[in-house]
Formats: structure tokens, sequence, C-alpha cells
């Protein structure tokens, strides 16, 4: 199996926690860290219900990589996550030494890995990251246009039915 076959693999993976995101209605962004061709850790937002900034996919699934392999440093490790990640999450996989970070869709309101800046090959840093963007994008880009499609359409919902029972304001 070549690399990018291997990333498709992985990143279905990632999908699958995305998916179980957002049944439980949190924004479907899923996450997966691979070592030596094993999976050690996955993981999705829980953002909304553990109401803390830490707990995107990718804070979630470093935890947990570290417990497993006992170490901080993940320096064996690849980071398969359907988004983009943030500034945080990109500084969190630079600060634990992760030597490739694997993207579906990139995200243009706040992607640090490509979209709007690059913290992993920043060479002013001690470490720099490969970073590997677009795999499997549409499917991760549909999964979170679909998500905030319907967020939308339920808030304008609620928004009717509030005007309906006879409130003018809001």
């Amino acid at each position: 199996m070549d690399q990018a076959e291997k990333d498709e693999r992985y990143m279905k993976l990632a999908l699958v926690e995305a998916e179980k995101a957002e049944a439980e209605g949190e924004v479907p962004i899923g996450a997966v860290i691979v070592h030596k061709d094993e999976v050690i850790a996955r993981a999705h937002n829980r953002r909304e219900q553990e109401q803390h900034i830490f707990t995107h996919a990718e804070c979630i699934a470093m935890y947990t990589a570290s417990k497993v392999i006992n170490s901080w440093r993940l320096e064996e490790c690849t980071l398969y996550v359907t988004l983009e990640p943030c500034a945080m999450c990109a500084g969190a996989a630079l600060q634990s030494r992760i030597p490739r970070v694997v993207f579906g869709a990139a995200d243009p309101k706040a992607g640090c890995t490509g979209t709007l800046m690059n913290l992993l090959n920043d060479n002013r840093f001690n470490h720099v990251s490969e970073v590997t963007g677009g795999v499997l994008e549409d499917e991760c880009s549909v999964l979170l246009s679909s998500f905030f499609q319907e967020l939308r359409k339920k808030k304008k919902e609620s928004i009717s039915n509030y005007r309906e029972n006879g409130e003018d304001e809001i």
C-alpha cells in the first residue's frame, strides 16, 4: 500500500470520528493518530459537551496518543484530521514533535497549516512537520457544510417559531 492509499485509509477513520461528533451535536471534526502503521488514538470534537477549549479532536487525540506511548513526544506519529488544524492544534502538534500532519478540508477562517499561515513549516521554530492537505477533501467538506447548513436552518426555524408565537423582538 502506497502513502496516498494509507492516507485515505486513515482519513476514513477520522471521518468516522467526525460523524460521531455530528451525532453528538458537535462540529463534525475527527482525528486519528497513527504510530508505526497502528492507530493509537481516535477522537472527535467535544467542545460543546465539555465546555472546554482544549477538547478539539486533535488535542484529545494527542493527549490519548501520549498516554499510549508514554511520552509527550509523538515523534513517530502521524496526525490525521478532517479539518485543517487551527493555531492551537497546530501549535500542540508542533510542541509534541509530530513529524507529519494530514488534513482533509482546508479552513479559510482558522487554518494554520497552510491556509492562513503554516505554523508547522516555520523554520524559526525548533521543529517542523510535513503537511499534506486535501486528503478526502470532498467528503470532509461535505460533512462540515451539511452540518452548518442544518444548524442555520434550525436557527432560522427557531426565529420564525418565536415570531409566530407573538414575539416581535429577539
